[in-house]
This record gives structure tokens, C-alpha cells and sequence, in this order.
């Protein structure tokens, strides 16, 4: 073989090729990397447009409250999505990646029973079927001026006021509104116009009020009051009078005010047999319970109620102006700050109120509109109690009572028979015999829905159910037929009582903390809805007039499919 040697020059053209070819790969891969970040990062004006989106505010009525429920594996495909289609800027992603880890930590803090809840929530929602069916979305009747408990008055109606001074202070058109002059009392200036878009949500929730009911279940509004009442900072407590039981009246920053019970016993505490049904402690889950019930009915005549944790010293000891609460503070000696205030019944050292050692557990109920405004009219229930320990009630004693009750103005005519027997239907599955008195508003006469006020006795007893609670429709023999449609729909295992209940309790900002009804409540609530249907069975084999019937004017196949 002929050995061949290379040159100088040879070599020399052999290392220049290999250092071109080494920085042509650099030059390749400084070019890809600068691509690459550049299609991660949008110019500044384009990120600054981004909306924040908080899939929390996404929640229907009254829901709006319970925006903790939605798990974090369920927002994170929003936010991929979002991301594919619109792009974040690196501080954006920064955050995203910061809001997803605190939610994934608060989700592991929740107790198991509360996350299998939400759980059940997240997935098939017989609540959301339930809201879906005929039955909830009936077309109400069309309403007329005089159908509103409240309006705005316009300027046509000022110009026929016979008195423009007198009229002209209360009255609200589209050039006018209404000034806060209280700013250094803590509450947000108010500029309320007849725009219905400046006002807070309690004003909308009052402007909805008519004739047939105390709220529409679609009203997007719900959402927005129950998350105020939830959320907003507290600015007063006094005591409410009257009544038997401690009651405080809570002030918020957007003028609105709410009715607060305070939590008095554990949720599970069962009632004592022994104990006679007025001389129990109100429950503040109870009121909160009711509200879901009277909603999942169908009735819509509870106002609505939200749970709350508060702070005994800062929200109520160092924001009451009322000097019958703020003198019954002290200290127990567990260190817990309590405090009982006057009232008729358990308002005493012996019956405090008391926080762990400062947070307690209360409802808050969006207040009606001011009796000054909307009077109303208290009756007498003709199946009230004696309260007697010895004596029973004229209807204990006579099974024909229900015959001179139906002779008797208001229930000799109208729908009011009907309207105390939804009521009784409904106290007798939250198993309330504290049904004395109800209200109706005035301005409505007798043609107009009752309201189901003062529901804190309820689910005392979930071992122990009250025929005598049913006494109106077992002695009447008379019910609405939506509202028996609504019961046997409820018993249906798609539709079960005890499952859309826990679904909508669910909801509840309280409910993460722990269940708002036990499981012995909710099986409870199935066994005595078949018992009203059993009842109501009853009826119909003895009489022929049983139904009420309310729907005539809808197609009546559809409602049962």
C-alpha cells in the first residue's frame, strides 16, 4: 500500500470545514430557541387584555355562596383551554400556577364527607334534573302593575301625584337617584338610579317580590344576594325584638341588613323526647335547611338563608351600638367569648351563646322590605297549638273541625285552604310544630301566597315523626296538584328527596366544615314524604274532591312524563 501523508494545507482546510459546520449547528439552535419563546410570550397590550376569569362567579341561585365546592381537577381544563386559545404572559402563568396549588391545598384540608358531597355535586346532579323538569319551570301568570309588591315610580306617575313635595322625596325616575350621606358610618356610597343595574341585591331582591311568590328561582340576582350575606363585612349587630328566642339584626356595608340565629347546640343534637316542641332551642341549620326545602318543593316563599362563621368580638361585641347585648359579654372560663342578651327564653348565663373561642356558627336571612313599606298581616293558624302542657287545641278534639274551617273567611273561598296545607306539608317533613302564626302582605289581599317565616324548631327529631303536624290534610282532604306531582316526583329514585336535598345543602358555605343535615335527617325527610303520599292515597279513596287542581291550563302529559 502507498502511504499517503497530508499537508499543512490539506489539515488546514479540514479544521476550517469542521469549525464552519459547529457554528452553523450553534446559529440553528440559537435561532429555534428565540422561536420557541416567542410564541409563548404576547406583546404587553395583548396580555393586558386577558379577562381573569373566576369560574366561581358560574354558580346558579343561591349557589353563589358555595363556590368552594368546585374542585380544582374540574377548573383545570377551563384554564388549559383558555390558555391554548388566548395565551398567558409568564407573570400570568405564574399566578395560575400559584391560585391552583392554594385551591389543591384547601381541597386536601376539607373533611372526607364534605369532598364526597361536592363530589356528588360535581358529577350527575339530580338537582340540576329536578330544576330541569316541567314541573319547576311552569309559566307563571302574566303579572300586572298591582302584582308587585314594589315599583319604581316613573315620571307619569309623579306628574298625577296630587302633592309633587310629598310624593316627590320617595320617588325615583330615570334622572333622579339616591345619594349616600353616610360614608363615614362605614357604608358604600350609594348612587341608586331607576336603573336596576345601581342596585344592591337586596333592593332587586324586594323589587321581585309579587303577588304569587317571594322570589323567582331563575333570578340571577339569588346568586349574588346569597353570596353578599355570605361574604360581607358586617357593620352593626343589635338585637331584634320581639320573639322568644336571641335574634340579632346584622348592618352591611350596601345598606342591606340580615336576620341572624347563632348556632346553640351541635348539628346532630337530637331533640330530647321529654322536651315539649316550645321549649327547645332554635338552630340556625335549621333555618338554613328549611330555605333548601321550601325551595326544592317548589314554593319559594322562605327568604333566602345562607350559613356564615363570624366573629363574636370583632363582628358583634365591638360593632353593637345595643346595650342589652354588649353587657352580657364574658369570657368562659373554657377562654370561649359568649355573650345571651334579653330575650324571653335561654337568654341568661345558664343559655349562652359562645364562640370556639372567638368563630360561631349563625344563619343569616335576607330581610323583607320594611313594614313601613310593605305592611303585613299576621293570622292566627286555625291548627295553631294550645302551648299547654295539659290542654289540646279545639282541632285535637274534633276529626270534623276542618268543615267550620272551610266555612270560615279566609279558607271559605280562594286558595288560602290549599296554601296553610303546603305549609303543613312542608312542616311536617323538617318535623316543625311551632306553626302559630303566618304572614301574608297586605297590599295583596287574600289572593297571595303565605310566607313560611321562622322555620329555627325544625329538624329536632329525625327518630320521631308527628302525624298530628299533617292535621290540615288529613281532617281537609285537599292539596294542589303541582304540589302533589312535585311529591311524587321527589319520591321517584332519579328525584330522591334525600339526595337533592343533600346536593343543595351541599352548597352552603357551612357545609365544609360538616354536613348541615345528618344522614338520619335526610332519610327522615324520604320516610315522611311517604307518609304525605300515603295520606293523600288515603284521601282519594274516601273522597272524590281531593285535588285542587292548579295546572288546567297546562298540558298535563307532559307534566308526568
Amino acid at each position: 500500500m502507498v502511504r499517503r501523508n497530508l499537508g499543512p494545507s490539506t489539515r488546514s482546510i479540514y479544521l476550517g470545514l469542521a469549525c464552519l459546520s459547529l457554528t452553523l449547528h450553534l446559529l440553528l439552535a440559537v435561532f429555534c430557541l428565540s422561536v420557541l419563546q416567542t410564541t409563548c410570550v404576547l406583546p404587553t397590550s395583548s396580555s393586558s387584555s386577558i379577562p381573569r376569569t373566576d369560574s366561581r362567579h358560574s354558580e346558579s341561585v343561591s349557589h353563589s355562596t358555595s363556590s368552594s365546592t368546585a374542585s380544582f381537577s374540574d377548573k383545570l381544563p377551563e384554564r388549559t383551554q383558555n390558555k391554548e386559545h388566548r395565551g398567558l404572559t409568564a407573570n400570568t402563568l405564574h399566578h395560575e400556577a400559584e391560585d391552583s396549588l392554594r385551591e389543591v391545598t384547601e381541597k386536601a384540608k376539607e373533611p372526607t364527607g364534605a369532598r364526597k358531597a361536592i363530589q356528588k355535586v360535581k358529577g350527575e346532579s339530580k338537582l340540576e334534573a329536578l330544576f330541569e323538569h316541567p314541573l319547576y319551570n311552569l309559566p307563571g301568570p302574566e303579572l300586572q302593575t298591582d302584582d308587585w309588591l314594589l315599583r319604581l315610580k316613573n315620571d307619569e306617575d309623579i306628574k298625577n301625584a296630587e302633592s309633587e313635595e310629598e310624593e316627590g322625596e320617595d320617588a325615583i325616575t330615570s334622572d333622579s337617584q339616591w345619594k349616600s350621606a353616610s360614608e363615614e358610618e362605614g357604608y358604600d356610597e350609594m348612587h341608586w338610579t331607576g336603573d336596576v343595574e345601581t342596585h344592591p341585591s337586596w333592593l332587586r331582591f324586594h323589587l321581585g317580590i309579587s303577588r304569587w311568590e317571594l322570589y323567582n328561582r331563575k333570578d340571577p340576582n339569588l346568586a349574588q344576594l346569597t353570596h353578599d350575606l355570605a361574604t360581607q363585612r358586617i357593620l352593626g349587630a343589635v338585637q331584634k325584638t320581639g320573639g322568644t328566642q336571641l335574634k340579632l339584626l346584622m348592618s352591611f356595608p350596601d345598606h342591606g341588613q340580615a336576620l341572624l340565629k347563632p348556632m346553640r347546640q351541635s348539628r346532630d343534637t337530637e331533640t330530647d323526647v321529654n322536651l315539649f316542641y316550645f321549649s327547645d332551642f332554635e338552630r340556625h341549620n335549621a333555618e338554613i335547611a328549611a330555605f333548601h326545602l321550601d325551595r326544592l318543593l317548589g314554593f319559594n316563599r322562605i327568604p333566602p338563608v345562607v350559613g356564615r362563621l363570624i366573629n363574636v368580638s370583632a363582628d358583634v361585641r365591638e360593632k353593637t351600638t345595643d346595650h342589652k347585648v354588649s353587657r352580657t359579654f364574658f369570657t368562659s372560663p373554657a377562654g370561649n367569648v359568649c355573650f345571651y342578651g334579653q330575650c324571653e327564653y335561654y337568654c341568661s348565663t345558664e343559655h349562652p351563646v359562645c364562640g370556639r373561642p372567638h368563630l360561631l356558627e349563625v344563619s343569616l336571612a335576607a330581610m323583607l322590605p320594611d313594614l313601613s313599606l310593605a305592611p303585613r298581616r299576621s293570622w292566627r293558624s286555625p291548627w295553631r297549638r294550645s302551648y299547654s302542657r295539659t290542654k289540646l287545641a279545639q282541632w285535637e278534639k274534633n276529626l270534623d273541625y276542618c268543615d267550620s274551617v272551610k266555612q270560615t273567611p279566609p279558607y271559605s273561598r280562594g286558595t288560602r285552604l290549599v296554601d296553610l296545607i303546603d305549609m303543613a306539608v312542608l312542616d311536617f317533613l323538617m318535623s316543625n310544630m311551632d306553626r302559630h302564626h303566618y304572614e301574608t302582605f297586605e297590599k295583596f289581599g287574600n289572593e297571595t301566597f303565605l310566607l313560611h317565616l321562622d322555620n329555627g324548631r325544625a329538624f329536632g327529631r329525625h327518630s320521631q315523626d308527628e302525624p298530628s303536624i299533617l292535621a290540615p290534610l288529613q281532617q281537609c282532604c285537599r292539596i294542589r296538584r303541582s304540589t302533589l306531582l312535585r311529591l311524587r316526583l321527589l319520591a321517584l329514585p332519579d328525584f330522591r328527596l334525600s339526595d337533592v336535598m343533600r346536593e343543595s345543602l351541599a352548597r352552603d358555605p357551612l357545609a365544609d366544615a360538616a354536613p348541615l343535615l345528618s344522614e338520619a335527617h335526610l332519610s327522615a325527610l324520604d320516610r315522611r314524604l311517604a307518609a304525605v303520599l300515603q295520606v293523600v292515597h288515603t284521601c282519594e279513596e274516601k273522597h272524590s274532591d281531593v285535588i285542587y287542581d292548579d295546572l288546567q291550563r297546562y298540558d298535563q302529559d307532559s307534566l308526568t312524563d
